[in-house]
C-alpha cells in the first residue's frame, strides 16, 4: 500500500509563488519505482492534468495551461515530489492532488493507482 500526502498549499496573491510537496510512504515502498503526477480540480470542473515526471526524474511533462510557469521535480532519496508554481493566476485556484503509478508517466488520471488527499491552492486577484 502506498500513501501520498500533499502539503504546501495556501492563499497567495496573483503573480506569487508556491511550492507543493508530495511525501510518499508505504511498507517496503520505494518512490523510484513510480512515475508521478500532479492534477488539480476546481469547483464544478473535472480533475485536470498539471504535470508528470518519470520514475527516475529524467523526463518531465507539463500541461499547456501551466507550461513555463510550473515545474515538477522529485527527490527519490527523500520519497518526495514537488510542484514549483510561479506567476500564479486566479485560474490556478483548485485542490491539487499528487498521484503515483508504475511504469511510464501519463497525463490521464485514470491510469494512476494511488492518490493523495489534496491540498488547496487559492490565488487572489
Amino acid at each position: 500500500q502506498v500513501q501520498l500526502v500533499e502539503s504546501g498549499g495556501g492563499l497567495v496573491q496573483a503573480g506569487g509563488s508556491l511550492r507543493l510537496s508530495c511525501a510518499a510512504s508505504g511498507r517496503t515502498f520505494s518512490l523510484s519505482l513510480y512515475a508521478m503526477g500532479w492534477f488539480r480540480q476546481a469547483p464544478g470542473k473535472e480533475r485536470e492534468f498539471v504535470a508528470a515526471i518519470t520514475a527516475s526524474g529524467s523526463t518531465a511533462y507539463s500541461g499547456d495551461s501551466v507550461k513555463g510557469r510550473f515545474t515538477i521535480s522529485r527527490d527519490n532519496a527523500k520519497n518526495t515530489m514537488y510542484l514549483h508554481m510561479n506567476t500564479l493566476k486566479p485560474d490556478d485556484t483548485a485542490v491539487y492532488y499528487c498521484a503515483a503509478k508504475r511504469g511510464m508517466y501519463a497525463t490521464s488520471r485514470i491510469l494512476y493507482d494511488y492518490w493523495g488527499q489534496g491540498t488547496q491552492v487559492t490565488v487572489s486577484s
